[in-house]
């Protein structure tokens, strides 16, 4: 490869190309979605040079407070909030917003009032910043019903609703997960240009079975028996296959991006610790489903497809199984039987 040629290239597709390539098929667009983007965009950058710096700037450790979740906040998560919350009311796109770390949804003045509504945890896995481990931004984008009244019932969309999603991972490298309902595409930061250029471009692209699972296996004495059985036939199949491998990095946007990429399944059930499930449904539940889905994957509660459930609260939490299709569908069956037996 000639990589001095490389860095002279100037025909590569960087997300801001990519976007303004998707507004021309709607000439009907005004580029209002497109400027929401390239603000989330901006705060995604922003956020990775300070997780990159993190500790020459001393921005690793507690800021001193906890959040709505009750979880003590890293310096870096009440940073990347402000962040967010600032590029995107500053987009004069949004009408309202809701963090995982702000307990009320937040109202964007008139005067920067726009049609958007974004649901985002601005760093999530925070928890692995101290350690190194790669760590995330997932957000998701709605339309609001009436410009002209926006009230807190905008934001408790069901995820089928949902316009747009993505995840931000911050790692060895920045990369950018995109989804506007046409399959998904992935852009990694180039630093030397300070841009996000195009690496994976499909609409289909999981396996329809995969060779991993992913679950906190230190909950297993609280699982319910559908998760106990589909775990045990990881580890010992009866088919004749080989088992699954275990891989668990306990950040989602890590352990999501990795089963878009070489397929399996990731699980955070419900179990007699947390009924409710532990993940929040409109900015951690809603967005990676859709992902899952638009990549050929399925997202599945439990009970019921994960984009139909309609949200009652804005932190309201739920289990989840993400992941190729054939592997939760297997799960669909457990738990289908689980409930004919009465279990």
């Amino acid at each position: 490869m000639d990589h001095q040629a490389d860095t002279n290239r100037t025909d590569l597709m960087t997300i801001t190309r990519f976007v303004l390539s998707e507004q021309s098929k709607y000439p009907e667009s005004r580029g209002d979605f497109t400027i929401l983007l390239s603000h989330i965009v901006l705060g995604c950058k922003f956020v990775c040079s300070a997780v990159n710096k993190a500790g020459l700037a001393k921005l690793i450790g507690l800021a001193g407070d906890t959040n709505v979740q009750g979880e003590e906040q890293k310096k870096l998560d009440v940073l990347s909030n402000e962040v967010f919350v600032k590029a995107l009311i500053s987009s004069g796109r949004t009408c309202l917003l809701v963090s995982e770390e702000v307990e009320e949804a937040i109202f964007v003045p008139s005067s920067h009032r726009g049609k958007y509504i974004v649901v985002f945890d601005p760093l999530d896995g925070s928890s692995n910043i101290d350690c190194g481990v790669s760590i995330g931004t997932i957000f998701g984008i709605y339309m609001v019903k009436n410009e002209a009244k926006v009230t807190l019932e905008d934001a408790l969309q069901p995820g089928n609703k949902l316009l747009a999603a993505g995840y931000c991972m911050y790692g060895s490298s920045c990369t950018f997960v995109l989804s506007t309902g046409n399959g998904v595409n992935a852009f990694t930061l180039d630093p030397c240009l300070g841009e996000f250029i195009l690496t994976h471009q499909t609409s289909r692209y999981i396996h329809l079975k995969g060779k991993i699972y992913s679950v906190n296996e230190g909950n297993a004495k609280n699982w319910d028996e559908p998760t106990t059985k589909y775990v045990q036939k990881c580890k010992f199949p009866q088919d004749g296959l080989p088992p699954k491998s275990l891989r668990y990095i306990g950040s989602m946007v890590a352990d999501i991006h990795r089963t878009l990429l070489y397929g399996g399944i990731f699980m955070y059930p419900a179990d007699i610790k947390s009924p409710n499930g532990k993940l929040r449904l409109l900015y951690e539940v809603f967005p990676m489903s859709y992902l899952m889905e638009q990549a050929g994957g399925q997202a599945f509660t439990g009970k019921q497809r994960a984009l139909d459930l309609v949200p009652k609260k804005l932190h309201e939490r739920s289990p989840i199984f993400l992941g190729s299709y054939d592997d939760i569908e297997q799960m669909k069956e457990l738990y289908a039987a689980s409930k004919a037996d009465g279990a």
